[in-house]
């Protein structure tokens, strides 16, 4: 591979000289030489072959040509600067990436805002985010595929804290023969009719939770369709609810008036995948324990 011509340090140079509208401004912003900052600018142009500046009065302004290269020598400098703090966060020991395994009952307002808040200062480490249903947290925990698990069970080996609870309320949509019926349901009248079900992405210790005496079933495989069918009309089902708190706002869902169990809490564990935590990990554990609270 050719070795560029041009340093990054002549394009820093060009930016200075615009971002400061001159060259004695750009010197002094560098600390360096009016002359040095001219040299470096003159044999940019030079080795490119191309004119970059224009002089307005004593001010230096990019030319056309000087915008379209300028543009990509920012990108440039901005991934220069990444990669310099991803350096500094290794040398200090930070984790260049977390492998994060999320149920995908944890309320995506807590998961973001987690998420946003540890962005903020580890920039140089990367968060490789996986959803999962019940025991797919399992699978990734064991073949050493999670550093972080939010899941809906400790599996054997893994300790883990409570995270928070998950409310799941029993719900259809307002036209649904079951709120047709005007009375207290019974589990004989959910047994006749069509229950949507979330299907477990585990694939060695699949286990299915809630009522599943239905004798007829829709099994889908995320929540979001989950929501999407029993809105649309095609059963009844056990959903999250911060999952369906705007749609039940909207009437566009309605909870079902079982004579018990219509609804149940769901516990969500926070689990680390080895006992060698590093420092970011702990730190983005943190966040999701903080922005659970809230």
């Amino acid at each position: 591979m050719p070795i560029p011509r041009v340093s990054l340090e002549q394009w820093r140079t060009l930016l200075a000289v615009v971002e400061n509208g001159g060259f004695a401004q750009a010197a002094k912003a560098m600390h360096r030489s009016q002359s040095s900052i001219s040299y470096t600018v003159a044999k940019l142009q030079e080795q490119l072959g191309l004119s970059l500046l224009k002089m307005s009065g004593r001010k230096a302004e990019l030319n056309e040509a000087g915008e379209a290269l300028l543009q990509r020598a920012w990108q440039l400098i901005q991934q220069s600067r990444e990669l310099e703090d991803l350096a500094h966060h290794l040398q200090a020991g930070r984790e260049a990436e977390i492998q994060l395994v999320v149920d995908a009952a944890l309320p995506r307002t807590v998961l973001f805002r987690a998420l946003k808040k540890f962005a903020q200062n580890n920039q140089g480490t990367r968060v490789q985010l996986r959803e999962v249903i019940l025991s797919g947290s399992d699978d990734l925990l064991n073949e050493g595929k999670a550093d972080i698990a939010i899941a809906a069970q400790v599996p054997k080996g893994f300790l883990g804290d409570k995270l928070m609870e998950v409310d799941f309320i029993a719900v259809a949509h307002p036209d649904h023969p079951l709120h047709q019926l005007n009375t207290t349901l019974t589990q004989y009248d959910l047994r006749t009719n069509t229950q949507v079900v979330i299907r477990d992405s585990g694939l060695h210790h699949q286990k299915d939770i809630g009522w599943l005496s239905s004798e007829h079933r829709w099994t889908v495989t995320s929540i979001e369709t989950a929501v999407h069918a029993v809105q649309e009309g095609l059963g009844f089902g056990w959903l999250p609810k911060q999952h369906i708190e705007t749609a039940m706002e909207m009437g566009i869902l309605k909870p079902l008036p079982i004579e018990t169990g219509a609804h149940y809490i769901a516990n969500l564990y926070l689990i680390f995948g080895n006992e060698n935590t590093g420092p970011a990990t702990k730190q983005l554990a943190e966040e999701l324990r903080l922005a659970a609270k809230i």
